[in-house]
C-alpha cells in the first residue's frame, strides 16, 4: 500500500556488489529507509522526521524491531559462512587459513551475541569505543583477545590499558597514528612488567579526510620512532580502513608494510585490512587480519528519531 501511495513516488531495487546474494532497497518517502539483506538476515537503517504518518511510524518500528540484530541462533551459521569464505579464498590464493586472524567486530552489540560467538570458538573481538570495550572485557571470559579498532583519544589510553589488560588474554590497539598516543600507551603498560602491548600503525591509504591514520610516506618514520622509544609496545603490523570499493588501498598498505619490514628487518609484520564487504579481496592481497562485523552480528542498530 505504501508503494502505491502518493507519498511514495519511486522504489528502487539495486543489486549490491558488496554483499553476495544481497540487495539494497531505497524508497523515497517522508521516511528514508535503507534495508540490507545479507546472509539470510535482513537489517534496517531508519531515519524519520519528527512527524510521520501513522502507517510509516508502524513500518519504521517494525523494521527496527525485526531487522536490527540476528538471533543468537544465526551467529553460528554466520560465523561458519565467514570461515568457509576465508578458507575458500585462501585455497584460491595458495595461502593457509591459519595465517588469517578473524576479528569479529562487535561494536554496539549486546553481550549475549558475543557470548554466542564465543561458544562457537570465536576468541578475537574488535571494539570501536573505549568505554564499551572496558565494560565488555569485564563480563567476557579472560581468554578473549581484544582489538581496539576505533579512534582512541590519548587521554583514554591509560584507562583502557589498565582496565582491559588484566581481564583478557591480550589487548591490541590497531589505530595508533601518532607518537603521542604511542607514548601514552607505553606509559600505561609500565604497570605490567611482564607484558607488552601489541599495536598496529594505522595508515590512511585513501587520502580521505574522514579516515584516520598517517599518510603512507610517513608510516616508516612513525614505526621507527615507536620501535626505538616505546619499549613496552610491540609493533604487530600496519592497518588501514580503505575507501569503499577501492581495492588499490590494499596495495598501498602492502607496499608500506614491505618498506617498513625492510627498514626494521621485520619480515613478520602483519596487515590488518578488509571488512565485511571486501575481506576476501583483502586476503587475496595479503591481509593477515580481517575485521568482520555486520556479516556476523548484523548491521549496527540506530534508534528511530522521534
Amino acid at each position: 500500500c505504501l508503494l502505491s501511495s502518493p507519498s511514495c513516488q519511486i522504489a528502487q531495487l539495486k543489486a549490491s556488489k558488496r554483499n553476495r546474494g544481497g540487495c539494497i532497497l531505497t524508497m523515497r518517502l517522508p521516511l528514508a529507509l535503507l534495508a540490507l539483506y545479507n546472509n539470510n538476515s535482513t537489517f534496517a537503517f531508519v531515519r524519520s522526521p519528527k512527524t510521520l504518518h501513522p502507517c510509516l511510524q508502524s513500518l519504521s518500528t517494525s523494521l527496527v524491531t525485526n531487522m536490527s540484530s540476528p538471533s543468537t541462533s544465526s551467529i553460528e551459521s554466520n560465523l561458519e559462512s565467514v570461515r568457509s569464505r576465508v578458507l575458500s579464498v585462501c585455497e584460491t590464493a595458495g595461502r593457509s587459513a591459519d595465517e588469517i586472524c578473524l576479528v569479529a567486530v562487535s561494536k554496539t552489540k549486546p553481550l549475549e551475541l558475543l557470548k554466542k560467538a564465543y561458544d562457537n570458538h570465536q576468541r578475537v573481538f574488535g571494539e570501536n569505543y573505549a568505554q564499551e570495550l572496558i565494560s565488555k572485557a569485564q563480563d567476557m571470559p579472560p581468554d578473549v583477545e581484544w582489538h581496539f579498532i576505533g579512534t582512541l583519544q590519548s587521554n583514554k589510553a591509560n584507562s583502557l590499558v589498565k582496565s582491559v589488560v588484566p581481564n583478557s588474554s591480550s589487548l591490541t590497539i590497531e589505530t595508533v597514528a601518532s607518537l603521542k598516543l604511542a607514548n601514552k600507551l607505553n606509559n600505561a603498560m609500565e604497570a605490567f612488567e611482564d607484558r607488552k602491548l601489541e599495536i598496529f600503525v594505522q595508515v590512511n591509504t585513501s587520502g580521505e579526510e574522514s579516515k584516520g591514520g598517517v599518510f603512507p610516506e610517513d608510516a616508516l618514520a612513525l614505526c621507527q620512532e615507536i620501535t626505538n622509544s616505546c619499549t613496552r609496545l610491540h609493533l604487530k603490523g600496519l592497518m588501514t580502513i580503505g575507501a569503499i570499493g577501492d581495492l588499490t588501498c590494499f596495495n598501498v598498505l602492502v607496499k608500506c608494510r614491505d618498506e617498513v619490514a625492510l627498514a626494521l628487518d621485520r619480515s613478520d609484520l602483519c596487515l590488518s585490512m578488509g571488512m565485511s564487504g571486501d575481506f576476501e579481496e583483502a586476503i587475496a592481497c595479503g591481509a593477515t587480519h580481517v575485521r568482520v562485523g555486520s556479516t556476523i552480528f548484523g548491521a549496527r542498530e540506530y534508534p528511530v528519531q522521534k
